[in-house]
């Protein structure tokens, strides 16, 4: 069966097609080998660069048949060689024909074709089988469905600099999961590729490096093993070193860099080694500079982003090297009308391209400025870098809207600059605009940027707060994933702190009781948390205390009880206790706990627990319930002495924790009052 285009053809194309191209097929069905040796032959030299003759080939039928006589054991070296070159150059052309070829199972064929002992036949099927796996539209999976493939093309490597060239970028481009780095590892890709590095011919080293970088990448047991291999005498480490100096190609010291950086971010080499901090830092900022070509400006910088993100010294370091902050300004000014591109190929692909430039410079800002507060001031002064983030976020590529984000994001950890810059420009509209239809992964950052522009003393919140946000915040907290119900919560929590009574009472109807308390059986201890941390807020200043628990005090008693009778971490119970202590508080409210001796008698088991936090919490729970200024304390005060809360206190006040002595103090003086 022939293997179609997708796109089908018009039947004029179709005659036409027939007549240039049908007598290659038809000799490949010769009965004399040698015309079919000859007809294959010149098959190869007709498709040789001729996208056209390719398409109108595989049309007809070329590909099965080709692949039959590669097979046959009937067939000559020779006629199976020149097969498997001319497979090569049809997949040399467009995806189309790639998938075609795919599709007429080529892939198993060329494998076995591997087996074969001729050099020649195995270097014309590596070459082609390189070919397709490195197209997108090649599903790498199967490289791995027979598992005696990988353990054979490792034996291969030794065979000559072609085979190691082509079955190394075949590994490189195939090694795409965490499952696939360990099938490599596991036979022995390290010990097999690092001799390639030191190879004679830059496009072994150079394929060899790229695997490297593949295998390394967020994989501890790889990295950690890299770390103790010795070329030839030689640590790997200080062999990618020498592979960043600047005389070697771009593409070389790139990709050492990012060996080392990947290694580093596994855990294998420290931060403040000097072949990070002298070499591998420097190597990146340095490729994000004018003269180089887009794509190497956009890997150096996300190369550079990754290696600094978790670290504050590499962040200090980085913002200080080669001016990169404003060196990443011109990130978004690229191509200008005034560019230097004579090639009109190149500022077309540039201009296509220029996006990911803008994305690459909004990662690099957004490590930068994760931690230290200089830093973020030094970005937010940068020549109209607030201006370019609101309008990144409204960007058509995803990708540049993500990042933009996450540029916001570090920066909103700022108090100065929720105060300034984001105030000023009135960053949490466009912000809005993004949360209301956007990716998961958008999403979360967004909402976790929400979350500090929703604190206390951001100016943003009072125009947020206007902007109807409690009801998308609160469809937040009912996602699937757990990282957007946190925000959703969080958000809330921080919205609740210190807010007028009407903000509260609006959280509470718009969240409704049945989903408060779903929230607080969450199996995510971090929704459960920022839940207790939203009750607590809600659950503060007297009049809202005793509105909101004549409202909903049963379902929220109960609640309390249900965690301080579970399984919960010591920061929960400390939580829990900290909104009983707030509800005893209230006028009306402390009746609920005064009437419920079930929950007295637990406030008095976590007196005595051996957790302080616990035994401070509870102590000021009581210290609430008894307060001498407040209506009916009298009674309050005989009721907890007949249950033996006083006995505790005399107990507490000798304990070697100062605040807990003293807080027990504090509650017997009433008595005392």
């Amino acid at each position: 069966m022939a293997c179609l285009l997708e796109a089908p053809l018009r039947i004029s194309v179709l005659s036409e097609v027939t007549a240039t191209s049908r007598h290659y097929v038809d000799r490949l069905f010769d009965p004399d080998p040698q015309k079919v040796l000859q007809g294959v032959i010149d098959m190869k030299n007709a498709v040789i660069g001729n996208n056209k003759q390719k398409a109108n080939l595989i049309v007809l039928g070329a590909v099965p048949r080709l692949l039959y006589l590669l097979q046959q054991s009937s067939s000559s070296l020779e006629l199976r060689t020149e097969c498997a070159v001319v497979l090569g150059s049809l997949a040399m052309g467009t995806e189309n024909n790639i998938k075609s070829l795919v599709d007429c199972h080529i892939i198993p064929a060329l494998l076995q074709g591997l087996l074969s002992p001729d050099l020649i036949f195995i270097e014309a099927c590596l070459r082609c089988l390189r070919t397709v796996f490195i197209s997108p539209v090649t599903p790498v999976q199967l490289l791995y469905t027979d598992p005696t493939v990988i353990p054979h093309l490792m034996s291969l490597l030794s065979n000559s600099q072609r085979t190691q060239e082509y079955i190394t970028q075949i590994f490189s481009h195939c090694c795409k999961t965490p499952e696939h780095q360990t099938v490599l590892f596991n036979h022995g890709a390290i010990q097999n590729i690092a001799p390639l590095l030191i190879s004679p011919s830059y496009k072994v080293r150079m394929q060899a490096l790229k695997c490297f970088s593949v295998l390394a990448y967020e994989n501890t047991q790889v990295s950690m093993t890299l770390v103790n291999v010795l070329v030839d005498g030689e640590l790997l480490s200080q062999v990618f070193v020498k592979m960043m100096q600047r005389d070697q190609p771009i593409e070389m010291q790139l990709t050492a860099a990012k060996c080392l950086t990947y290694m580093c971010r596994a855990g294998a080499i420290r931060t403040d080694d000097n072949c990070i901090v002298l070499k591998t830092l420097p190597c990146l900022v340095r490729m994000c500079s004018k003269e180089h070509l887009l794509e190497e400006r956009v890997e150096g910088a996300e190369t550079l982003a990754y290696l600094m993100e978790p670290d504050v010294e590499l962040q200090r370091i980085a913002s200080t090297t080669d001016h990169l902050v404003a060196m990443l300004a011109d990130y978004f000014k690229y191509p200008s009308s005034v560019s230097a591109i004579t090639d009109i190929k190149r500022l077309d692909h540039d201009l296509k391209h220029a996006h990911e430039l803008r994305q690459a410079a909004f990662k690099v800002y957004a490590s930068l400025g994760s931690n230290d507060e200089d830093i973020r001031k030094k970005i937010t002064e940068t020549e109209n870098m607030m201006d370019r983030i609101v309008s990144g976020l409204s960007e058509s590529s995803i990708k540049v809207r993500l990042a933009a984000v996450r540029c916001l994001h570090s920066l909103s950890r700022s108090v100065q600059q929720l105060r300034t810059s984001f105030h000023d420009h009135a960053v949490w509209k466009p912000l809005m605009k993004l949360l209301q239809n956007a990716p998961d992964e958008v999403l979360v950052m967004a909402s976790s940027t929400l979350c500090n522009l929703l604190l206390e003393f951001s100016p943003s919140k009072e125009p947020i707060l206007e902007s109807g946000v409690i009801e998308l915040l609160c469809s937040l907290t009912q996602s699937d994933s757990p990282a957007l119900r946190v925000n959703g919560i969080w958000a809330l929590m921080n919205m609740a702190f210190q807010a007028d009574q009407k903000v509260k009472v609006e959280i509470v109807r718009c969240l409704g009781t049945e989903q408060l308390f779903r929230l607080l059986s969450d199996p995510d201890g971090n929704v459960l948390m920022k839940t207790l941390g939203l009750l607590r807020n809600l659950l503060s200043t007297r009049p809202h205390i005793d509105q909101i628990m004549s409202s909903h005090g049963k379902q929220i008693m109960q609640a309390v009880t249900l965690i301080l009778e579970a399984e919960h971490s010591i920061e929960v119970k400390e939580q829990t206790l900290c909104i009983l202590a707030n509800i005893a508080d209230g006028n009306t409210a402390k009746e609920l706990i005064m009437t419920n001796d079930d929950m007295l008698q637990k406030i008095k088991y976590y007196m005595g627990h051996s957790n302080v936090k616990l035994q401070l919490a509870a102590t000021f729970c009581v210290s609430n319930l008894i307060w001498n200024e407040e209506e009916g304390s009298q009674e309050r005060q005989d009721k907890l002495r007949e249950i033996g809360f006083v006995d505790i206190l005399h107990k507490l006040t000798q304990s070697s924790d100062p605040n807990l002595s003293d807080r027990a103090k504090t509650a017997l003086q009433q008595y005392l009052a």
